[in-house]
């Protein structure tokens, strides 16, 4: 399931076109449930490209510098040692 949150979000959808409306303060956040399928792979010469996706199709790519990708790799480690999620 993909749960997208838009906020102070407008556009106009004039003959195909989608053009801002307003202020550009807008912002989203996403929330992937149900992940079926999870993989890293490169993304071009300084970065790593997380890619989830959920039984539906919906997509969420997330783009990480290596030392980003490192701390996430030390809390999964840790969960592994101290949370019963991992037993």
């Amino acid at each position: 399931m993909l749960s997208l949150s838009l906020e102070e979000f407008m556009v106009e959808l004039n003959e195909g076109s989608i053009k801002n409306v307003g202020p550009t303060n807008k912002s989203a956040t996403v929330k992937l449930f149900g992940v079926e399928e999870a993989g890293a792979r490169e993304f071009g010469d300084k970065r790593v490209k997380l890619v989830f996706e959920d039984e539906d199709g919906n997509e969420v790519q997330v783009s990480l510098f290596p030392e980003d990708v490192r701390k996430i790799v030390k809390d999964v480690e840790a969960l592994e040692d101290d949370s019963p999620v991992f037993e």
